[in-house]
């Protein structure tokens, strides 16, 4: 097979002036990154709590390779599952006031896995158009129809629940609870609403709401006050819990089926100990204290507040979330790497990632970074907006 195509691809993105890699990062990844020697303000991580650095965190998952070594060994469906699985699962139903949960090996696996198995032919699906690529995946592996209604347009949602549901044996409706490149959150009320109308479950991605929305960081759900009202919730433990995997919130019905249909858990190796040792104690803390969660947005408001001041162009976030507009792909990038030269690290986003036209800078907020380190940021980000063309 020739790669003429992929060459020719990756040297068009390069004369654009789109192309980007990453920096490499020596060290651990914290509000401060170190790279090539130098400290850079890291506005590029989802580590919303600070928890990926997190003393408490480090020592659980030093403890748990003493105590459990490495690896898992196998799939759970072979291996068996071990206490620390057993005791985060129970853990994160509670917090998110389900019945039951299951850990993914990541938020990514835990869309394509359980999607597939919920959603089966006979069956439909009705999708967000700005959901993230983990779903549109997991949409595609299903046997399902799919429609795909207009961005939080609940009224187009309801023309299409109208026109098709009774069509179909089951319906679901899919949508992040936030999304991930605008800062928006989802009407859940709405949605819940139409659902009931029309006999459907409910299923949302909260990666960027656990941990962030409502008391102690519980997420979208909560936020609304809808705990027990929507059928599956799905988190990342990745993002504001600071480790790596994914779960899902559910009924025990949906919970027994799930751990012997969906693909993920039957065919990949489950978390090692060093991964839940540390997550059992991230819900700890999050249930201890809200003053983490707090300082997130404290930290986002002061940030969006000094953006405003230096009159960049803010999408309408309602979150701690903040695209700045730049529009053109090449600026973007260009203000990216400029940004890094002079000690801030913040993501250019692009097509394919948004739609074209839309390019923007992505800052990620920290409850670790300080109120010194966002002005800075601010006006260094603000000084390359306005003089890079």
């Amino acid at each position: 097979m020739s790669q003429t195509y992929f060459k020719q691809w990756v040297e068009e993105k390069k004369a654009k002036g789109s192309y980007a890699l990453p920096p490499r990062i020596d060290g651990r990844n914290d509000a401060i990154i170190m790279v090539n020697d130098q400290p850079i303000i890291n506005l590029s991580s989802n580590n919303y709590l600070g928890f990926a650095n997190h003393p408490a965190l480090k020592a659980k998952a030093i403890e748990a390779v003493q105590s459990h070594g490495v690896g898992a060994g196998a799939v759970r469906t072979i291996a068996g599952y071990n206490d620390l699985l057993e005791t985060l699962e129970t853990t994160i139903a509670q917090f998110k006031g389900e019945e039951a949960a299951i850990v993914f090996q990541s938020g990514f696996a835990c869309n394509a896995g359980v999607i597939q198995a919920i959603a089966l032919e006979g069956d439909v699906i009705f999708s967000d158009e700005l959901n993230h690529a983990s779903i549109i995946d997991g949409v595609r592996l299903s046997r399902s129809k799919k429609f795909v209604y207009k961005h939080n347009d609940f009224n187009h949602l309801e023309s299409l629940l109208k026109e098709h549901r009774h069509l179909y044996r089951h319906a679901l409706i899919i949508s992040d609870g936030v999304f991930s490149m605008d800062g928006d959150v989802v009407n859940l009320p709405a949605m819940v609403s139409l659902a009931k109308t029309y006999d459907a479950l409910t299923y949302i991605d909260d990666a960027h709401g656990s941990g962030v929305l409502g008391p102690y960081g519980k997420g979208t759900v909560a936020h609304y006050n809808l705990s027990g009202q929507v059928d599956f919730t799905i988190g990342t433990l990745s993002k504001a819990l600071g480790v790596v995997g994914g779960y899902v919130a559910c009924s025990q019905v949906m919970k027994d089926y799930l751990v012997v249909n969906a693909r993920p858990l039957l065919f990949s190796t489950a978390l090692p100990a060093a991964v839940l040792a540390p997550l059992n104690e991230a819900f700890h803390q999050l249930k201890s204290s809200q003053s983490l969660v707090d300082q997130l947005w404290e930290n986002a408001r002061y940030f969006q507040a000094l953006c405003h001041e230096h009159q960049l162009t803010l999408l309408p976030t309602q979150t701690p979330i903040t695209p700045i507009l730049i529009k053109d792909e090449a600026k973007a990038v260009s203000i990216s790497k400029a940004c890094l030269k002079d000690g801030v690290y913040i993501s250019a986003i692009q097509f394919p990632t948004v739609p074209l036209g839309t390019a923007r800078l992505r800052v990620m907020i920290s409850a670790a970074h300080t109120k010194e380190q966002l002005k800075k940021a601010a006006e260094i980000i603000a000084h390359h907006v306005h003089t890079i063309q």
